[in-house]
């Protein structure tokens, strides 16, 4: 199996002269990334298996996926074929409306460019660059290059959190830390897809969670459509959908949460009360991060990207302090 970062390293070295974009912008309501009658075989022979057989798939922006399966299910050889790393046996595989079969390795390349984040489980950090310059790597990759790249990085590093660990080195961070470099890492190019192998499995649940959290908000906030590969529970409060595959096979799909309920946790996990400040400044939180103001209740809309109707701020509050008390 060919190994991705050997991949993406390759298409560094690629020509990134072409200035026509691939595929147009998928509007909102369609599909993202589309996998038809999916399947791919693996060694020759008696030895040969059949890694996937026949999976049917969609992407959505603006949508955190969960596809679960034990280990030997297919999910990993499934994700790198969704991600332009591996070519399926069989079937199609469309990326923001270009279809990838008989793309040239430079066209899938700038594919991979243009429209895919990759998320790994082992972080794939290079120890010898810092946050920030392991940041510039994929928009070097992705032919952005000086100020603007320095710019970009920069603010992919605040939107997870690090503006403060612009400097800092991969032995000088913990393990949640590193998991959001590789998150900025990811999104710094403004890919319209992220495709993420096991991001929780090397972490403990308090950072396990964290990085879940973070996806999700990426996901709604930045319109993205976000692929989770992995099989651990702790997973599942976080996604809009969850894909089960099992022997290569998709044998189910759920919806774990409601709008309003994917609305509520946007906002509420983990920040205590929401009060609205009576001089109609920015909303408050009371057990969070930011000091609590005098505050006086009033109705406010909680919407996320789907446009959930809207929520009293008694009601948010009293539904956070529910999910607390069932914790």
């Amino acid at each position: 199996m060919s190994n991705p970062i050997i991949k993406l390293a390759g298409d560094m070295a690629m020509e990134t002269s072409a200035k026509t974009p691939i595929g147009s912008t998928p509007v909102a309501a369609e599909p993202v990334l589309v996998g038809r009658g999916i399947v791919k075989e693996l060694g020759q022979g008696a030895g040969k298996i059949v890694a996937v057989k026949g999976v049917d798939i969609e992407l959505r922006s603006g949508e955190l996926t969960l596809l679960m399966g034990p280990s030997g299910s297919g999910k990993t050889t499934l994700l790198s074929i969704l991600g332009c790393i591996l070519s399926p046996t069989k079937g199609t595989v469309s990326v923001a409306g270009t279809p990838t079969s008989g793309l040239s390795p430079e066209r899938l390349a700038t594919l991979r460019r243009e429209h895919i984040g990759y998320i790994f489980q082992s972080y794939n950090l290079f120890p010898t660059l810092n946050a920030l310059e392991n940041v510039r790597i994929a928009l070097d990759v992705a032919g952005i290059k000086g100020a603007k790249a320095i710019a970009q990085a920069k603010q992919a590093l605040r939107d997870v959190g690090l503006g403060h660990k612009f400097e800092s080195f991969p032995a000088n961070l913990s393990g949640g830390e590193k998991q959001r470099v590789a998150v900025a890492r990811a999104i710094a190019s403004a890919p319209s897809i992220v495709l993420a192998d096991e991001p929780t499995a090397a972490l403990d649940s308090e950072n396990g969670h964290g990085v879940m959290k973070l996806l999700a908000e990426i996901a709604r906030s930045q319109n993205r459509s976000i692929l989770v590969v992995t099989h651990d529970p702790r997973t599942l409060g976080y996604a809009d959908r969850v894909i089960r595959i099992e022997d290569g096979l998709i044998v189910g799909e759920d919806n774990p949460k409601s709008p309003k309920q994917a609305a509520i946790d946007a906002v509420g996990e983990d920040i205590g009360e929401v009060h609205t400040s009576s001089k109609g400044g920015n909303d408050e939180r009371v057990g969070g991060d930011v000091t609590p103001q005098p505050t006086a209740k009033r109705r406010r809309k909680v919407v996320d990207e789907r446009q959930v109707k809207p929520l009293q701020t008694e009601d948010l509050n009293e539904m956070i302090r529910k999910r607390k008390s069932n914790a």
